[in-house]
């Protein structure tokens, strides 16, 4: 058995792994799924890892954390923080030493494609927001119709703090990682992730027949790449 710790990105929360915590449990897994303080204005990398440290607390070493999107951002903190078996980067973006991810995303522009389905607004709280009908063609455009209108309806406030600060993390962690692509992803180009992961993380993508949200879309098939 392995403990799995799920970290969501962009507007998401924990309810987005339910899918994928069912099929991790059927294989006798353990799951925990993490909820991100992505509605505080204040909060980078340091406390979206110490939400996810502290939601993983009662795992032992056997720890694989996994890391959707955004969240590609926070999970080499939390192995720094502490024992990790693997981090699995899931359609995710990486950290770059002593950048900001808004940088990075100026440099290379290719690693998120554009959207013709709507774009995010400011709500009167001051994050970023979607509309449920443009957020279910963009985020869940690989789910069922009826999961898509659900899922875009739970999506949360987002702030970017996160994204603007020079991330924390002053060395990649000594701990095993992978990368899982879905190659249908709307968001995270997966031309990006083929060039880029080898670079960075030294390994080469484990693609999937999915778009941006396999733990919805295809549980199965993440497992799968999960066990890998």
């Amino acid at each position: 058995m392995t403990t799995f710790g799920l970290v969501h990105g962009a507007y998401h929360g924990a309810w987005c792994w339910g899918p994928t915590v069912a099929e991790l449990e059927r294989r006798g897994h353990r799951a925990l799924a993490v909820d991100l303080p992505c509605e505080d204005s204040t909060a980078g990398a340091a406390a979206y890892a110490a939400a996810a440290v502290e939601a993983v607390a009662s795992a032992g070493d056997d720890l694989v954390v996994v890391g959707h999107s955004l969240g590609g951002l926070t999970i080499p903190l939390v192995a720094h923080a502490r024992p990790v078996q693997r981090l699995v980067y899931l359609c995710a973006m990486l950290p770059r030493l002593g950048r900001t991810q808004d940088d990075v995303i100026d440099d290379e522009p290719e690693m998120l494609l554009p959207s013709s389905e709507g774009r995010p607004y400011t709500g009167d709280d001051g994050a970023s927001h979607w509309r449920p009908e443009d957020a279910a063609r963009r985020f869940f455009s690989d789910c069922s119709p009826d999961v898509a209108t659900w899922a875009a309806e739970q999506l949360r406030g987002q702030f970017w703090a996160i994204t603007q600060e020079v991330t924390p993390l002053v060395a990649w962690p000594n701990v095993p990682s992978s990368y899982v692509l879905g190659v249908a992803d709307p968001i995270v180009n997966p031309e990006w992730s083929r060039r880029v992961v080898p670079e960075v993380l030294g390994v080469q993508p484990v693609e999937i027949a999915a778009g941006h949200s396999p733990f919805l879309s295809a549980p199965v098939a993440l497992v799968d790449a999960l066990e890998l």
